[in-house]
Parts: C-alpha cells; structure tokens; sequence
C-alpha cells in the first residue's frame, strides 16, 4: 500500500535530517561553516592542514560534538604525513591520555619527530623528558641540547628549564649568570616557575646583586598566577619583613594558599595560627577566600587566551 503524499514528504524530512547531524555547525558562523565543511572534503582527499584543522575541531568541540576519538584519529592522519604541529599535538594526546591509551615512549617518539623539524612546543617536551627520564633513557646531555634549541625559538618553558640546568649544573657546567639570564628571559614574559626561580636568584643573590625587594617582586608575580613555591616564599617574606613591609594577615593568607600543596607552608600556618588572635584568623581567612577568587579569575582569563590563541591556528588551518 503507497504512502499518502503527505506521508511521504514527513518520510522524506525525517531521512532528511537523519542524515544531518545537529551537533555538526553548532554555534559556528556561516564563514567557519563553509571552512569546516571544506576541510572535511580536503581531508578526507588527505590534505594534512586540512586533517590538523578537523583534529582541532573536534578536540575543542569548534562547532562539532567535541570527541577526543575522532581528534586522535585526525590528528594521527596529519601526523602521519610529516605535520609537525600534528607530531606535537599526538604527543601530547599520547602523553595525557586523551582520546587514546596514555602510551610515554610514543609520546617522546612523536615529539622527536616534530622536533627534528624545528617546532619549538616539541623540542622543549622533549627535552624536558630527557632530563626526567621517563618514556627515554635520562640524557642530561640531550636535554640540555633540546632545551637550548627551543629556548632559542622563545619557548618558554625551555628557557625556565635550561636556567634551571645551568643553575643546578644538570647536563652542563654551573654558569648562575646564565641562569638568571633564561630566567628572565621567561619570567618578563610571564611564565610563573621562571619567575620564582629568579625570584629565588635576587633573593640568595645567585647570579646577581642580593636583593629581597627584587626577589619578593618575582614571588609575588609567580604567586598571582597560582604558583605555590612562589606563594610560600612570599608569605615567609610577609611575616619575616623582607622586602617588603611585615604583614601578618597577608602572610597568612599566602601560607594558607601555598599549604594546599607545600607541606612546609602547613606546618608555618598552624605556628602562625597559634599565635594570631581569632579575630585576625578570620580576617586571614577571609582575605585566603579573596586571593583565591583573584587568582582562580587571572587563570581563566589566560585559559581563554591560550585556548583562541588555539583555535585561532585552527581557522588559519596550521
């Protein structure tokens, strides 16, 4: 028995919209549409930005349902074909488990092959394994070459870490003054470890001029960003007066933000405690809940950025 017309046309949408998928566009303007639809069409022909841009997509959830499946699957296809922003970011998937089974040795594998083709991101992680030792034999020698080669691009996680090489003498001979220099090179640009550690060079007078003003300047950067060393050294200043004016309740707070990871600042906060009045403890915790919300609010604001700094190499298809 046929279908009434009216029943075949309802029929008809139904297959139609079955075969679109309503997570596919979302929120997406009609430019980013015809992108996303022409990089499906050129990546399904094997074009690797166009394979990169898809893995992006879906990993963000940029217009599509996000799933970190189909961006591993995407991202290995560029990969594959020698796309070193695919090489870094497979690692990377690879190294966190993301979308795929946590797999290290693969992760350094893919970061190699990005690295040797002269991306920074790769060359700083793979360095940065070298002188841990996990996923590769420890190398400090290859580390130290890795982290040079990237901290010479203006990674700044290279640059932090080849200071703390030459700081500690790891893989190449102590040099204090070129460690304050790739500190600093890191630091001015807002990279919270390389602030605390030349926070802690003015403040020991490592490779430069001591200086507590200089060094609580660095902590209280590091700090604001979340950094817990940098919050315990700059509380200890706080309560002590060095460099800066002596602070009791401000003390407190930095040794109560720095004590949900340094076990050190736990210990000072419960001596302080002690010897703080109710009254001041409370103003302690209320000022703690203050500096929480200012520092939780700086690292969304940077999260933002990061993320369309991202997504911004994913519409140039990079």
């Amino acid at each position: 028995m046929p279908f009434p017309a009216s029943s075949y046309i309802i029929a008809l949408l139904l297959g139609l919209l079955a075969l679109s998928p309503t997570t596919v566009h979302a929120g997406m303007t009609p430019e980013e549409v015809k992108r996303f639809d022409e990089n499906k069409i050129t990546g399904e022909r094997g074009d690797p930005n166009a394979q990169f841009a898809l893995g992006l997509a879906y990993y963000y959830g940029s217009g599509v349902k996000k799933d970190n499946e189909l961006a591993v699957s995407w991202t290995r296809k560029a990969a594959e074909q020698r796309h070193s922003n695919a090489q870094y970011v497979l690692g990377s998937m690879l190294e966190s488990g993301e979308g795929i089974t946590k797999d290290l040795a693969q992760a350094v594998s893919w970061y190699r092959k990005a690295a040797d083709q002269g991306h920074a991101a790769a060359q700083a992680s793979l360095g940065y394994w070298y002188q841990i030792g996990d996923g590769v034999s420890k190398d400090l020698d290859q580390a130290i070459f890795w982290h040079r080669k990237a901290a010479e691009q203006g990674n700044l996680m290279a640059q932090n870490n080849l200071a703390y090489s030459f700081q500690h003498g790891q893989g190449t001979e102590r040099d204090y003054a070129k460690a304050v220099y790739w500190y600093r090179k890191a630091a001015e640009l807002g990279y919270s470890k390389a602030q605390q550690g030349l926070g802690v060079c003015y403040y020991n007078g490592i490779g430069v001029t001591k200086d507590y003003e200089i060094g609580v300047y660095w902590f209280r950067k590091a700090a604001e960003q979340g950094h817990a060393g940098a919050q315990y050294n700059l509380a200890i200043s706080l309560y002590f007066g060095y460099g800066v004016a002596k602070d009791e309740i401000e003390a407190y707070a930095y040794f109560n933000l720095a004590g949900i990871r340094e076990e050190g600042a736990r210990k000072n906060l419960i001596i302080l405690e002690e010897k703080m009045s109710p009254e001041a403890r409370l103003i302690g915790q209320q000022r703690t809940k203050q500096l929480h919300k200012e520092i939780e609010d700086k690292l969304v604001t940077a999260q933002d950025l990061i993320q369309a700094i991202d997504k911004e190499k994913q519409r140039k298809g990079i």
